[in-house]
This record gives C-alpha cells, structure tokens and sequence, in this order.
C-alpha cells in the first residue's frame, strides 16, 4: 500500500483529500506544518508528499529542498491557492512532481498521486536563470493553470502548440517558456501574417545565391538562427499550405533546404507555435495538414480570454499604470469606480485593448488618480461583433458545439448517455426557424434548403408546436 503525506494548513481540505486517497488503497498522514511533517516522515517514509506552498513556519519550496536533501526519489506534489509563474516555475524548478492550484479538483489530484507513485521524476536540476514576467499576471484559477503548464514544459525539448484569441498574450507566454527554459541560442520571433506570400519560403527557410531575381547573396533562414534556441511561430494557421510539408520536415529530421538549393543544413531548434485559429477546423477544411497539426499539437497551452479572469484586472491595472510612469516619481492610482469600469467591460480586444486603455487614461488624467471619466470607451466594431468577427462562421460554429458539450458534461457526468438526441433537439428548432424566415415562411422552399422531404418537416413542426404549447 503506498503511503502519503499531506501538509497543509487547512483541516477541510485535507480531511477531504485523505477521504479520497483513502477511498483508492492509499494509507495517509497529515500534517499541519513543515517541521510536523518532516517529523512524520522520519518515522515512516512516504511514497508521496503533497505539500502547501504557504505553511506557517517553513514554508512548502524551503521544505521541499529538505525533503529533496533526505531522497532525492520521492515525488513531491506542490498545491497553493496564492501561486504566480514564478512560483510555478521555482516548485517544478526545485523538483516538484507537479503543480497543483486551489480549490483543488479531488478527482484530478488523487489521478496525479497516482501517477507520482509509478513513476521517478528526475529532480537534480540547474537554477534557473532570472527573469521579468513582465504582463503576465494572474491569480485566477485559468492563469494558475497556464503558469503550471509554463513550468511543466520549458525543460522538455517538445513543440508546444500556444492557442487563444487576439491579444491574450501568446507571445509573452512563447517568450517565458524559453527563458525558462535551458536553451543557450537566441528567441527568434516569426510573424507569418506580417510576411508576402511570397517571401514566406524564403523567410523562414533561407536562401542561396541565384535562386530568384534579387537573391545576390546566400541569406540565412530564421529558422536556422534559432538554431540552439527557439523559433516562436506566430500565426501557424497562415503559413502556405505548399510550405508545410517541408516545415514538418524539419521538425521531424532537423534538416531545411535553403530555397534553390540542393544541400540540407542542419538546425536544432525548439518550435513554439501560437494561433488564434482553431486548428482542428483546418484540418477538416483541407487548409491545414493533419501530420503538421499532431507535431505541433505535442503540448497545448490555451489561453483565456481576459473576460473569463476579470479577478486579474486590478493586478493588471496595477503593472501597466507602474510602467506607464516610468521612472516618473508621482505614482498613478486608479479609483474603485474606474476599477468597477474596467470590470465590467468585456475585452474583446483582450490584454492588449486593457493595456491600451490604461495607458490612455494615464495620459489623459493630470491628477494622480485615474477615475471613470480618464477612460477611452470601448472600441464600437470590437463591442459589436466579438472575438468571433475574426473567425468565420464555420469557427464560431465549433466554438459554440464545444461549450455546449463541455457544459452538459460537466453538469451531467457519467450519467450523460443522451448527448446527441440532447443537442439535435437544442438546435433543430432554431435551423428550422432559420429556414423558414429565410423563405417567409414557406415551407416548401425551406424543406428545400432543409434538404429534407416536405411532409418530413410538417411533422417536425406539428412536434414542435405540441412541445412549446
């Protein structure tokens, strides 16, 4: 029976877990404290630990090296209601097993103690270098969980897949991966949407002399200076469809031709891709290849939009009104009814539309308090039409599906076996009132559209009418 230790300070929390580890054959001690359970485990070693970051006394990082000290092979799993990237980054860093962040899903953690027994976790690891996470922010569960995600990859050699919509800051999250990360090379930013069609090839695979009208010269591809390092691949979704063949080749073999020429070069890279696109629909719709697509799609990272972590805004507001004063001494504050403002728009345009305001405001208000009459109005086409007014409507159609079943998932569980008749009889009713205003009304021409029988769609409609009287 293997055997683990909780610390943690709080009795629910622990009471709660020791039940479900209980529940899978799992034997638990907890402890309220570091020194409490560094005690324990010299009287009984565990298999696993499952430590809070924030402990009266020692805290969980400084009694992880201790336990690490003692054995090096036993997995620590490290939770925190308070954490940051960089705390993320110090417990896999400092030879966490992994990163838990509170309220903890019981179900995934007792899934993760699992795993921790059967496997060895390699912990020896080198100190990481320095660095300013500058704008990425978040207390909030949705950014907790993209910090973790941060922390879990940056070591691994892996291609990581970076999604969200325009503005969340997917460069940022490409840019901290890499800094974390051991790679000695340079962070090379491709932005596929900011080159011709026509320099595309070229760009990213270099050149030789001769090979078109103007290449007087051998030039080197950016993927081959990001030889050592990180090549960041903005835009994924728009590279030419004819050029991702030979991008999967090197990812798959590390050797790229140079446009004209007849020898491969070699280059060792880390790829980090990002896309505001949904990929899957591309592959469906022929735009995207699907061998490209798994290599790419090793490890995701997604995004949340800024309306979906509104708990930030005001950690937010508080870093780009620091860096709009500068060195200045006279420091901007923002009241609670401009806060109350920011809190109740929606940031279509995201972090970069936030920032963007905030930096206007600080512009415009010549006191030191910013208040609701500093702030620009929200943008009239982002207002408007949304994130999805980049996408077409086949996107937006997917996006919907999704949410809806991750919904009636979540809300039904195991017990859901009726999903489909579930979500035909969601959408039936609004495609046939769709058809029908289509054609005012006629139902004739709409059992057309419908591509259904006419006497079929008279009966939909009698079952209808009985449903809603």
């Amino acid at each position: 029976m293997s055997h683990v230790l909780i610390v943690d300070d709080e009795p629910a929390i622990c009471w709660a877990f020791r039940e479900c580890l209980t529940d899978e054959g799992f034997s638990v001690d907890i402890a309220g404290t570091a020194e409490q359970a560094m005690t324990m485990a010299e009287r009984k070693s565990p298999d696993v630990i499952v430590m809070d970051v924030r402990l009266p006394g020692i805290d969980g990082l400084q009694a992880m090296q201790h336990f690490r000290r003692k054995s090096n092979s036993v997995p620590i799993i490290i939770m925190t209601a308070f954490g940051s990237l960089k705390t993320a980054v110090s417990a896999i860093d400092g030879g966490a097993f992994d990163y838990l962040t509170k309220p903890i899903d019981l179900e995934n953690a007792v899934s993760i103690v699992r795993q921790a027994t059967s496997i060895s976790r390699k912990t020896a690891q080198p100190e990481m270098a320095a660095i300013d996470d500058e704008y990425i922010v978040g207390s909030s569960a949705p950014m907790q969980e993209v910090f973790r995600k941060i922390a879990l990859v940056a070591e691994r050699a892996v291609p990581v897949l970076i999604t969200g919509e325009s503005g969340t800051g997917k460069d940022l999250v490409a840019r901290a991966i890499h800094q974390h990360s051991h790679r000695k090379g340079g962070f090379v930013p491709i932005c596929i949407p900011a080159l011709s069609e026509s320099v595309v090839e070229s760009e990213l695979f270099g050149h030789v002399r001769g090979a078109f009208t103007g290449a007087d010269q051998d030039r080197c591809g950016l993927l081959e200076l990001a030889d050592g390092g990180t090549a960041f691949v903005d835009e994924i979704g728009d590279v030419p469809l004819n050029l991702q063949a030979k991008l999967l080749r090197v990812l798959e073999s590390g050797e790229l031709r140079p446009v004209g020429g007849s020898d491969c070069r070699l280059a060792s890279f880390r790829l980090i891709a990002a896309t505001n696109r949904i990929l899957e629909r591309r592959v469906a719709d022929g735009e995207f290849r699907s061998d490209l697509f798994f290599r790419l799609n090793v490890f995701r990272i997604e995004l949340p939009p800024l309306r979906d972590r509104m708990d930030d805004i005001p950690a937010l507001a508080d870093r780009f009104l620091r860096n709009a004063c500068g060195s200045d001494t006279q420091r901007l504050q923002i009241s609670p009814e401009a806060l109350e403002e920011l809190q109740s728009r929606r940031w279509y345009g995201n972090v970069r539309e936030f920032r963007n305001v905030l930096e206007s405001a600080s512009v415009i208000c010549r006191g030191n308090t910013i208040g609701p009459e500093h702030l620009p109005g929200p943008v009239p086409s982002l207002t408007n039409t949304g994130p999805a007014s980049a996408q077409s409507p086949d996107d937006r159609l997917f996006n919907a599906v999704q949410a809806w079943t991750k919904i009636q998932l979540e809300k039904r569980g195991p017990a859901c076996s009726d999903l489909y008749e579930r979500f035909l009889k969601a959408v039936e009713p609004r495609l046939i009132d769709a058809a029908l205003k289509h054609v005012n009304g006629q139902r004739g021409e709409a059992a057309k559209l419908l591509g259904i029988h006419r006497e079929t769609l008279r009966e939909k409609l009698r079952r209808l009418d009985e449903e809603r009287a």
